[in-house]
Parts: structure tokens; sequence; C-alpha cells
């Protein structure tokens, strides 16, 4: 199964900055910036380049929203059983235990992927393939291990956090992000990927979007 985001929001995230430029931040509202300016898409308010997201969970979408309604949906009380907001806070995980046999109990034919958690406790992968991101469903027995040797894991936020995991061409990135983070990845792998093993390009794209979430924190 392919991620539910549509292809013109993947292609969005995928060029969408997770902060703005100063540059961008300092610029003027030039001849017709109002029409071009992108829109919450709750309140129809104008947003700013960096924003916050809502997770409809039932299209399983992500949402922009200005800071009015993120104020309002930062209570996880707030959007019932449709929206959630979507937090702004990233964590790399130092010494994270993930060995081999673990791993390969998890079920992921590659060594990319993110693990979200639903509300359900369900556990879930995306991960990237030549037809595009797939979907696939974790092995609670799997995932209770994983949990076990890594603690950390058992505080995330189900839907809008996930555990990604990096171990392609000898890397070893371990991450907590907010789930639109994991979306941008998603983008830029199917922006980028040729081939059957994604192409050197990706794997340079892959290696600057982790050097910017250290950037980011």
């Amino acid at each position: 199964m392919t991620s539910g985001l549509s292809t013109p929001r993947l292609a969005a995230l995928a060029g969408a900055p997770s902060s703005p430029p100063p540059a961008q931040a300092e610029a003027g509202a030039g001849a017709g910036a109002a029409e071009r300016a992108e829109r919450c898409e709750l309140c129809a308010e104008p947003l700013p380049g960096a924003h916050r997201h809502l997770l409809d969970l039932e299209k399983d979408d992500l949402l922009c929203a200005c800071g009015a309604c993120t104020i309002l949906f930062d209570d996880q009380s707030a959007g019932g059983r449709h929206y959630r907001l979507v937090p702004d806070e990233r964590r790399e995980l130092t010494g994270f235990h993930l060995d081999g046999p673990l791993w390969a109990a998890l079920g992921i034919p590659v060594d990319l992927a993110f693990f979200s958690v639903s509300a359900l406790g369900e556990v879930s992968a995306r991960y990237p393939s030549p037809a595009g991101a797939l979907h696939a469903a974790v092995h609670p027995d799997s995932w209770r291990r994983l949990v076990e040797a890594n603690p950390v894991l058992a505080d995330l936020r189900a839907d809008v956090q996930a555990l990604v995991v990096h171990r392609a061409r000898r890397a070893a990135e371990h991450w907590i992000l907010p789930i639109d983070d994991c979306y941008r990845l998603t983008a830029l792998l199917r922006e980028h990927w040729t081939g059957f093993g994604g192409g050197d390009a990706v794997w340079d794209h892959i290696s600057g979007f982790f050097e910017e979430m250290r950037g980011e924190r």
C-alpha cells in the first residue's frame, strides 16, 4: 500500500523547508503575494513559510494550520478522533539498540523506514521501493521486543510521531520525528528515487535530510 498523502501534497512537502530561511522571514510582501500565500486549511488564514500541521486521522493526510488553530488543537483532546496536532520536537536517539536479528523480525525488506503507532496500539511501517512508499503492518511481538530494548519508544505519541531508522549504506541513524518530517522524507524519496536501488542522488538527499534535522533541533 502506498502512502495516504496525495502526489501534490508529497511534492509540496518535498520542497518545503521545516523552518524559513532568514531572508524569507524578512522578505516584504510584494505584488500579488497575498494571492500566492498558502492558507490554513481550517480557517483560510494566510500562512507563513514555516507552520504547523494537523494530521487528519480519517484521511491519513496532513493539513496546514495557522497559529490560532495550532493553539486550539494543542490540547490533544480538542481534535477528538479526527485531528491531531503534529508536534515539532525532533530527537536523535543515541545508544539505540537494534541488532540484525531484531531488524529482520520487524519484517522490513530495506534499511530505511519509519514506524508509527496508532491510538489502538497498532504499529505500521512505511519504507521506500521502486514503486513508491510502501506501508506494512509490524508484528506486535517484534515491536514489543524493540520497545523493551529501547524504553524511550514507550513515549512515542500515537499517530503523530514516528521512529525513523536509517541503516542503509552503513548509516546508523535513529530518530523520533514528527510525522510531517517523515512524510517529507517520503516525498524526497519519491521525487529522487531512480532504478531499483534509488541511485546516488536520492541517498545524497537522504543524508542532507538528516543533517537538516540536526540543524533544526
